[in-house]
Parts: C-alpha cells; sequence; structure tokens
C-alpha cells in the first residue's frame, strides 16, 4: 500500500493551514477548490461548515452525509504585557506540559503568520514551585516584541488565533508522517479523496461530503450542518488518540493497525446494526481494522441526536500525540479508512438505511 504523490502534498497543505476553532476559513477555501471539481454543487451553512452535493439519479434517495472538521486545537490572543509578551487562552483541550518551548504562529488579520515561542520563568528564577509546573494562564508567547506598541505595530490584536508552527514530514520509516493537526486535518483529507473516488459511480444516495467548524469546542459546527443537510444517514471521519507507546498487548489504538471500529465514547453509542454494516463492509474489502472506544467524542456526538434522529458512524484512525505541537500517523491506516469509507457509501441504498434503523 503506498500513498501517491497527490495524497502527500494534499496532506502537507492541509496540516500546515493554519484553522484555529473560527477561524476555519484558509481550509474551508482549500477544501471548496478541491472538492468543487467532483460536485453538483457547493453548500455552506452559517457557521461555515461547506460541504460538496453529489446527486443520485434514484428519486427520493436518501442523504448521506460525510463530515470531517476543520479546526484544530489552538489559542487566542487576550491581551499583552507592557514589555511586548502575548497572553493567550486555549481553544480546544491542551495540556500545560506539552505547550512550553513550543513554536507557534499568530495570524494577524491581515493573514500575516508571526512567529513566536511559550515561554516561563527558567528554573533557576523560580522559588517554591516545587515541581508543580506552569498553568496556560501565567504562559506567556513571545513573538520577538519589546513593548505593547511593538506589538501593535506588528499587526497583531486582541482575538486573533495561533496554532502550532510545525511542518509536515515523512520519517525515516516513510509510512509514518509527522506533521500537526491530524486532528483533524486527516477527515479533510478522506473527505475530500472518497468524493474523488466517487466521482464517476451513481450512487442510491444523494452524498453531502465536507467538513464542520468549531468541533474542538463543542461539536457546535455539527449542529448547523446537519440541521442544513438533514441527513438519513452521517458518516463522521476524525482522528482519535493512540494510546500505543508502552508496547502492551492490551493497549487501545495502535498506528499500524488499521482503521478505528469506534464502539462508543462520551457523546455517541455505536448501534447494533451499524457496526454490523462497519464489520461486514470492512471484511468484504479486506479493510484493515481495530476496536476503540474513547473518552472523548466527535461529531458524530451531535450529529446523532440532531433532527429527528440520524443514524450514524465513526471512520477514524489514531494519531500519537493528538492536542499537541506534533503528532505522527501510519498512512497505511489512512489508506484502509478511505476504502472503508468509500464502499460504505457505495452500500447505502433506501433498504439499507432501513435496516440500519433497525
Amino acid at each position: 500500500m503506498k500513498l501517491t504523490e497527490k495524497t502527500l502534498e494534499r496532506m502537507k497543505t492541509l496540516t500546515e493551514l493554519h484553522g484555529a476553532p473560527g477561524f476555519e476559513d484558509q481550509v474551508r477555501e482549500y477544501m471548496r477548490k478541491e472538492l468543487t471539481p467532483f460536485a453538483d454543487e457547493i453548500i455552506q451553512d452559517g457557521l461555515g461548515g461547506i460541504f460538496a452535493v453529489k446527486k443520485s439519479k434514484k428519486k427520493n434517495a436518501p442523504k448521506v452525509m460525510i463530515a470531517a472538521h476543520m479546526d484544530e486545537v489552538g489559542f487566542m490572543v487576550t491581551d499583552f504585557t507592557d514589555n511586548g509578551f502575548i497572553r493567550f487562552t486555549p481553544l480546544g483541550g491542551w495540556s500545560n506540559d506539552v505547550i512550553l518551548s513550543h513554536k507557534f504562529k499568530v495570524r494577524t488579520s491581515d493573514n500575516k503568520e508571526i512567529t513566536g515561542i511559550v515561554g516561563s520563568v527558567p528554573v533557576h528564577f523560580r522559588k517554591n514551585d516545587k515541581g508543580k509546573g506552569t498553568d496556560i494562564k501565567d504562559m506567556l508567547l513571545d513573538v520577538g516584541a519589546d513593548s505593547r506598541d511593538e506589538l501593535m505595530e506588528m499587526g497583531i490584536r486582541p482575538g486573533d488565533s495561533i496554532v502550532p508552527h510545525a511542518e509536515f514530514e515523512v520519517l525515516e520509516n516513510s509510512k509514518k508522517l509527522l506533521s500537526k493537526a491530524w486532528d483533524n486535518r486527516y477527515g479533510c483529507l478522506i473527505a475530500i479523496e472518497t468524493l474523488e473516488n466517487l466521482k464517476d459511480t451513481e450512487l442510491d444516495c444523494d452524498l453531502y461530503v465536507g467538513a464542520n467548524v468549531q468541533e474542538e469546542v463543542g461539536l457546535r459546527g455539527a449542529k448547523a450542518s446537519s440541521n442544513l443537510v438533514k441527513p438519513d444517514v452521517a458518516f463522521v471521519v476524525d482522528c482519535s488518540p493512540a494510546n500505543d507507546m508502552l508496547g502492551k498487548k492490551d493497549d487501545i489504538g495502535k498506528i499500524g493497525e488499521g482503521t478505528l471500529l469506534r464502539l462508543f465514547d462520551r457523546t455517541m453509542i455505536l448501534s447494533k446494526p451499524m457496526r454490523d454494516y462497519f464489520l461486514e463492509t470492512a471484511e468484504e474489502n479486506d479493510v484493515k481494522y481495530q476496536y476503540y472506544q474513547s473518552p472523548g467524542g466527535t461529531d458524530a456526538g451531535s450529529i446523532h441526536v440532531s433532527n429527528e434522529g440520524v443514524i450514524c458512524g465513526v471512520v477514524g484512525i489514531c494519531s500519537r500525540y493528538i492536542h499537541t505541537t506534533h503528532s505522527i500517523i501510519n498512512y497505511e491506516d489512512y489508506l484502509h479508512a478511505e476504502t472503508l469509507l468509500t464502499a460504505l457509501v457505495k452500500g447505502i441504498n433506501s433498504e439499507k438505511v432501513d435496516e440500519l434503523r433497525g
């Protein structure tokens, strides 16, 4: 199993784009460009979620939604110090111990990206901290300014967004890919490439393929897009945390072990009919998969309780070190997920929807 150069280029572009929650416009415009050649039309909800529509020739065809999310965990500028440092607040879930001494970029209102590093008082000058570490509220971003006025001259303002400064890289083991934002530019990528895979396929469903905004701050965008599309079935595509670093046999979520069959998380329980459909489709298409459960959640948590209720499943992969500045995936997991998602969509018709509803 090999990645194409086109897919690698898409991975690099998507992961390096700046897209904190509420600031997804760069990712949205890239997705619009990539989805448009394979779409009958492009629709956008009021919060900024974007979906390509591929219509079936069947009358009264069921609606199938593939939903990624465009945002990545980041920060927002809240204030300046008089001597030129930036205070910030989290947008999404961060651990204190993965932020200090890392490079980040502030995106200004005129789309300039300014690099800085998150600093703290050196250990030599700390008194009585007793190894407790530094809270986010006490961290400062240093972009090299010497005053509040200099920050203003750079174009930085409270309300600007901040994301990690990290470049896409193929590691020495070329199956392993390092970047920021695999959560969830993986989902954006698989959405684009699944629609491309289906460009010459006549489907028995109307397909809506795209991505939501503001997942990382409470599954907000999924509410708007699901109310717009009103899907009968939804496949959410998201990246989940791997837990395989200790090498235990019972670890859950191992990179290189295939796509994830997500049984439950704090936002949704996978229904038995959808689980059976996943298993049947994976086995028919030689898809490598692993069972998964998560303390987190995905946009499926919002979509499945929208409107009158929507049958949902999550087609995901796991990544080491998500919600940090750098994360690692195994590209073979991506290819298995892409094969599964494409086959799942092909199998949806009115009868299958009735079956999935139980």
